[in-house]
């Protein structure tokens, strides 16, 4: 990974939480009914995630009360837009960003002397199917400051105007009552200390709840994708709710996505793109089993390319170019079915969202189609980091550098 840390793609725009920021947030651990950090120093996220706590723990998602409650911890105004890099659900981020959007002068003022413990609430104590996803329509997002600053505010009104009425500011007693609460908690008179919470709707989204789930709502039926074979094989047994249920291996997913509108196919189209290119050099490097050159050179260089692509025996020539030949070939062949002549692989991994599709959807169907092939390693880092950081440590050296500078390029 050191290769990803040096280019800024691993652990980037962590911020570092150590002193009194570190009690803080150890303070909030407390609250959500955790043990506190025993590390002294270390890094938090945009939602208040720690890697290095994740691996004290060894639990990515400690921050979840059960997989049906997530929580985020705010601790300093800095995390506002940074990214969140374990979200359980592919909308974590667009949550904090709604936070700070709503709450950005508040989060200042209080994170000057404390924390904030954020709860992700769609109103289901815990999930006992994966049918209790259907249910999550709303969200609500409700705030707790440390240290109970709303409450000690009350009381610090209360004691000044005691100290205000008749002969009381002559009083010592509350005196040093309010010197002992102004030297403890600061002047809270004119804070604004209660954040109200926050109501969101939520339409389609993705969840690891279950082994990863992607829910599709508001197209021509209700579409659940499971990850989980064997979730998908308990699932199937329902005969309660109207929901189509596929695996995310099943070939009449892709099929049912362009026919519900929700993704398209254009190979001809597909083959002028850079994502074409990408998919089909991380295909090459697949198959390639000796080779002299650097590999970047290689794959930027046509010479070089076809050099060691005509090393390769026919059939593995023909499947990794099959998209070309396809193309060339129907020119003169009206007849030609793509079946008969592109790689499969390549009729999944080139559908891209349905131009129809308004943003929030279609970030979540590149997620889908980049989880159904996770052959495009640029898509793969935005969409799929988990995946990515995974099987990037099984690449060969030159094709990670050669990522990583696709990356660079593209962020």
């Amino acid at each position: 990974m050191d290769k990803l840390k040096a280019a800024g793609l691993y652990g980037r725009e962590l911020i570092t939480v150590s002193g009194s920021l570190a009690e803080r947030y150890n303070g909030c651990l407390t609250i959500l009914g955790m043990e506190p950090t025993a590390l002294k120093a270390f890094h938090i996220d945009g939602i208040g995630w720690s890697p290095e706590i994740a691996e004290e723990k060894e639990n990515p998602f400690y921050l979840n009360i059960g997989e049906a409650n997530s929580n985020a911890i705010v601790i300093s105004p800095n995390q506002e837009g940074n990214p969140v890099h374990m979200p359980f659900h592919s909308f974590d981020r667009d949550i904090m960003t709604t936070v700070f959007a709503a709450y950005a002068k508040e989060i200042r003022d209080i994170t000057k002397d404390a924390a904030i413990c954020i709860h992700l609430d769609q109103h289901i104590d815990t999930y006992y199917e994966p049918f209790d996803l259907l249910r999550y329509k709303q969200l609500t997002v409700s705030f707790r400051i440390l240290n109970d600053l709303a409450k000690k505010q009350k009381e610090q009104m209360e004691l000044v105007d005691e100290f205000n009425t008749a002969n009381n500011f002559i009083n010592r007693e509350i005196h040093n009552k309010l010197l002992d609460s102004a030297r403890k908690y600061g002047d809270l008179r004119d804070r604004k200390l209660e954040l109200d919470p926050l109501k969101l709707k939520i339409s389609s989204f993705y969840t690891m709840a279950f082994g990863g789930i992607f829910v599709l709502r508001d197209f021509i039926n209700d579409i659940i994708v499971f990850e989980s074979e064997e979730t998908f094989n308990k699932a199937i047994k329902d005969t309660v709710h109207d929901v189509t249920l596929f695996h995310i291996g099943h070939n009449e997913l892709t099929s049912t996505l362009v026919n519900h509108l929700i993704a398209e196919f254009d190979i001809k189209k597909a083959a002028k793109t850079k994502r074409y290119e990408r998919i089909k050099k991380h295909r090459f490097v697949q198959e390639l089993k000796i080779c002299k050159h650097p590999i970047p050179e290689v794959l930027e260089s046509p010479m070089l390319f076809k050099k060691y692509l005509n090393e390769m025996d026919v059939d593995t020539k023909k499947r990794i170019m099959s998209v070309e030949r396809y193309n060339q070939r129907k020119i003169v062949e009206r007849e030609l079915k793509i079946d008969d002549v592109v790689d499969p692989l390549y009729v999944k991994a080139l559908l891209q969202p349905h131009s129809s599709l308004e943003e929030e959807h279609n970030e979540l169907i590149w997620k889908l189609l980049t989880k159904i092939v996770p052959v495009d390693p640029l898509h793969l880092y935005w969409y799929d980091k988990k995946q990515f950081y995974e099987t990037y440590l099984t690449w060969p050296d030159g094709y990670q550098d050669w990522v990583i500078d696709r990356i660079l390029k593209n962020n």
